[in-house]
């Protein structure tokens, strides 16, 4: 029920491409996004789409253009997905936190992932190619009929569909028998053992030191996991209230974003399905690429600690 709306958004795509006005719409977000963060359209535009159509739907949109990506430009557009949340479940997190939280999450993700990208992973942006690469594509996509085009748009998602759900499984599988190999030998998780680890940083990002243990548990859990279950445990912290008001707005505000392990491998997949050779580069940025979208997360909860 999760994978399945790939196919059906990867459809709307390619209708939206046919019809021209997907070209249109990277083209006017991303100039007046490029002229703000200074990055390049097609990163700006990611930013966006990621936020709309989702972090693996939002690559189909460009599928076309994904084998011609720098590796660095790869990044860019991977550490972007990651480091946001698709609109299609925004709903489900006002559920679990308050909705206010996540409606901030989103604006500041998207800004401050155009800060820490253009720090960690600066280039220079060749608009020109992109703007080439665009009228190709739209060139091709003109010499086939609409069927034609819709029935590759939908093999294309139910292909993303599939890896990305194998993916998904080998990860969460991995990570769950690191847990049981840590119970069993040192007789804490592994998630409990980063719950230390991030003691620190979510002291550092104005938690109160009396509470920054179980921040950190909770941000640990989100990283090892998904954000899903980091914020069911923290629902049952805050009704328990063994969290402030304080806290529990700053953990909100960094938990709404994909920036997990578990990314790695939906990210990975869907690329590798539209293009195997850019699906090992991210593959390759795994590690990087969960540091610079959890660098967002942090950033944008210590602006969110800073308001409340």
């Amino acid at each position: 029920m999760v994978l399945m709306p790939i196919i059906f958004i990867s459809a709307l795509i390619g209708i939206l491409q046919y019809l021209r006005v997907l070209p249109l719409i990277i083209k006017g977000i991303g100039i007046c996004l490029s002229k703000i963060n200074g990055m390049g359209k097609l990163e700006s535009f990611n930013a966006v789409s990621s936020m709309i159509v989702g972090q693996s739907e939002n690559f189909i949109a460009i599928k076309n253009l994904v084998p011609h990506m720098t590796d660095k430009q790869m990044y860019t557009l991977s550490a972007t997905a990651m480091s946001t949340v698709s609109m299609s479940i925004v709903g489900s997190y006002m559920q679990l936190i308050e909705p206010r939280f996540v409606v901030t999450a989103l604006i500041l993700n998207m800004f401050s992932t155009f800060v820490v990208l253009n720090i960690i992973n600066p280039y220079e942006v060749d608009s020109s190619t992109t703007d080439q690469l665009m009228t190709a594509d739209k060139k091709s996509s003109g010499k086939v009929s609409f069927f034609e085009m819709l029935g590759e748009y939908i093999i294309a998602g139910f292909t993303v569909a599939v890896i990305v759900a194998a993916m998904l499984i080998g990860f969460i599988a991995l990570i769950a028998l690191v847990n049981y190999l840590f119970e069993v030998v040192f007789g804490i998780s592994f998630q409990q053992v980063l719950g230390y680890v991030f003691y620190p940083l979510a002291w550092l990002i104005g938690i109160p030191a009396s509470e920054a243990m179980q921040a950190g548990s909770i941000m640990a859990t989100k990283l090892v996991t998904n954000e899903f279950v980091a914020m069911i445990d923290m629902s049952k912290m805050v009704k328990e209230g063994a969290l402030s008001a304080h806290t529990t707005g700053v953990l909100s505000v960094f938990l709404v974003s994909f920036a997990n392990f578990s990314s790695i491998g939906m990210i990975a997949g869907a690329v590798k399905a539209l293009s195997p050779e850019k699906g090992a580069v991210v593959s390759r940025y795994g590690l990087k690429l969960v540091y610079g979208a959890t660098l967002v997360s942090l950033l944008s909860a210590v602006i969110a600690g800073i308001m409340l």
